[in-house]
């Protein structure tokens, strides 16, 4: 029987031997240098985002005697120093043309229900025009809240229904 004994130092030697080199630092040269550069690029272009949150007049209104007035924002995002407008369209209810607006009833219903949509409460219709009934202002690079006044004047009271518009806000840049 043949029986293999190891020394410390052949046990070490045999680890060493299999084991994961490790790493060295880089060499030291002393026969010169050079340098180059390199430019780190990137451009920022004008943008903006726009989001709107519904407008919505309320859930009891039995008669039309008096004006309902709410409001709703929309929040706009341009680049920094960005100048921008945001126009509403007229919406999607029928006879809806510029800044006259109306909700429509659902199915056969085709009563309608006027409203207006204001730049500042009761003033300044809110229309789709640049430079005539559009909002501006110059971006910061953060969301800037911009209030949307609405209003349903006091008139004739439509048959009971939903009555509804879809309005498009458009960000101008």
């Amino acid at each position: 029987m043949f029986r293999t004994v190891l020394t410390r130092a052949a046990t070490v030697a045999i680890l060493a031997a299999v084991s994961i080199p490790v790493a060295t630092s880089a060499a030291t040269y002393s026969n010169g240098s050079n340098t180059s550069t390199f430019d780190v690029t990137m451009t920022v272009v004008a943008n903006c985002i726009v989001a709107a949150t519904p407008l919505d007049f309320g859930q009891a209104q039995g008669v039309l005697a008096t004006k309902v007035s709410v409001n709703s924002s929309i929040n706009v995002t341009c680049s920094n120093t960005t100048p921008y407008n945001v126009g509403l369209n007229a919406g999607s209810g029928a006879g809806s043309s510029g800044t006259n607006r109306f909700l429509s009833g659902t199915g056969g219903n085709a009563a309608t229900v006027r409203f207006n949509l204001f730049q500042a409460a009761g003033s300044t219709p809110w229309g789709d025009t640049q430079g005539t009934n559009t909002l501006g202002g110059t971006g910061t690079g953060s969301a800037q809240a911009l209030t949307v006044y609405g209003e349903v004047p006091a008139q004739a009271t439509p048959a009971p229904d939903t009555y509804k518009s879809t309005i498009t806000a458009t960000v101008y840049f």
